[in-house]
């Protein structure tokens, strides 16, 4: 079952279902998948506009970064499921650390975007940055589970070690996010 190339209510439906897969793995990949096509989406409403013409260039590449981020997001949805149906625990290990390294990677995209898209739409990039710190907490929870059945403690503490330092730096966007586009909002 490939879900990147199904209905949204398909996926909904098997995620709600007793069933082994879809679960809380591929849900937090859709969720980055959707704060990636947020972040494409204010960049599509921006390109084109005089006031931000000089940013243009530099707008594109973050377009065409957000965009395969958002394929990367997707296709992790499916090898999500696929590494819970494998029973190998090292792959349903591997999947959430990998979703949790791209949504790292994601966020720090959004904060420059704050004065080079169009303003109308900065709400939109808050709840990308809210989207993306949802999904790497959520990846970081199934990492831990599937180490802690792993029982390899050298692994355990350099996987730890990376993932405290990007939560740290993850949530400090999101919070510089909401600050400031809480001020471009309420004044």
């Amino acid at each position: 079952m490939y879900y990147k190339t199904q209905s949204l209510t398909k996926y909904l439906n098997d995620l709600s279902a007793r069933i082994d897969a879809p679960g809380g793995g591929s849900a937090s990949a859709l969720n980055a998948a959707m704060a990636a096509s947020l972040v494409s989406m204010v960049i599509n409403f921006t390109l084109g506009k005089p006031k931000y013409s000089k940013y243009e260039a530099e707008l594109e590449v973050v377009l065409k970064k957000t965009d395969k981020l958002k394929d990367d997001f997707l296709s992790l949805v499916d090898l999500d499921v696929l590494a819970y149906r494998s029973g190998d625990c090292r792959k349903a290990m591997d999947v959430p650390l990998m979703l949790a390294r791209l949504c790292c990677e994601a966020i720090k995209m959004l904060e420059p975007l704050i004065k080079k898209t169009n303003l109308n739409l900065a709400s939109d990039l808050a709840v990308a940055a809210v989207f993306l710190e949802s999904a790497f907490t959520c990846a970081c929870i199934n990492v831990d589970i599937n180490l802690k059945i792993l029982n390899d403690n050298k692994l355990t503490g350099a996987i730890n070690k990376e993932l405290q330092l990007k939560a740290k730096l993850v949530k400090r966007i999101r919070v510089k996010m909401e600050e400031s586009i809480g001020k471009i909002i309420r004044g």
